[in-house]
């Protein structure tokens, strides 16, 4: 479906966005993967995605609280690939506290990496999508996009902020061949959500069980995580043919959570 296609997926090092990076290989696409971590870890998952689906996989560093680093994310795959067709703005942090202790530090690394990233990906992007006169934009939005929860005020603010920049830039691009959207996921299993938890134990006073049963999953009504291969099909399917009307919008992906 995307052969002669390429794919930027940030934050795809791990969890979401591996999952989405891979299964748009899958589809024939070329991928640029972006993220921290181990390098022989990421190397191997790069080489992987090669050998196993035949594709070319490119990995960027780019630092995403760093405008400059993402702009050249861009043209560099542009330069080595010759298009960026498909941009998945990913990545994303965690950080959980309440209002009167939230660092200030924190809540700027929060807007800068969660949203200002995927703003300042897009505004890169975009110019070749016009050229070409096709594009797919897909961001990681969240629950959280549409309900909020305490102690996560710089995540909420800035997934809330995902929402409103999917709707514009969708307006702006609409008869460019370009579909805007984004994917709010409930709790999904991944390095993000585990490594939250012990924070959310410390500010609720709550076990590890606790937290898991009665914070995370007591919001979706069907008692089970999401899981990444499940976005990613999302991902994927947004990106066919049989979505290219499907654009402007928040699809939900949380087991009943905003139906409540």
């Amino acid at each position: 479906m995307l052969k002669n296609k390429t794919a930027v997926v940030t934050g795809s090092t791990s969890g979401i966005g591996l999952a989405i990076a891979r299964a748009l290989a899958k589809e024939g696409a070329n991928v640029t993967i972006n993220g921290f971590g181990d390098a022989a870890a990421i190397e191997a998952e790069r080489t992987g995605i090669e050998k196993e689906f035949g594709v070319k996989a490119l990995y960027s560093p780019a630092d995403m609280t760093k405008p400059e680093e993402i702009a050249q994310m861009i043209a560099t795959t542009e330069k080595t690939f010759g298009s960026v067709d498909v941009l998945v703005n990913n990545a994303g942090i965690q950080f959980v506290s309440p209002v009167e202790d939230f660092p200030i530090e924190k809540w700027n690394q929060i807007i800068a990496i969660n949203l200002s990233a995927a703003f300042l990906a897009i505004r890169a992007a975009v110019p070749g999508m016009k050229k070409r006169k096709w594009g797919r934009i897909i961001s990681t939005a969240s629950a959280h996009s549409l309900v909020a929860s305490p102690y996560k005020v710089a995540y909420v603010a800035a997934k809330h902020g995902i929402a409103g920049v999917t709707k514009t830039i969708a307006l702006e691009v609409a008869t460019s061949g370009i579909t805007v959207n984004c994917i709010s996921p409930g709790y999904v299993w991944t390095p993000l959500v585990e490594k939250q938890i012990p924070d959310t134990m410390k500010a609720r006073n709550l076990t590890k069980e606790q937290v898991i049963n009665d914070v995370l999953l007591t919001a979706q009504p069907t008692k089970q995580f999401v899981t990444s291969d499940q976005v990613a099909a999302l991902a994927v399917y947004l990106c066919s043919d049989a979505a290219s009307q499907i654009t402007g919008t928040n699809i939900s992906m949380d087991g009943g959570w905003t139906a409540q």
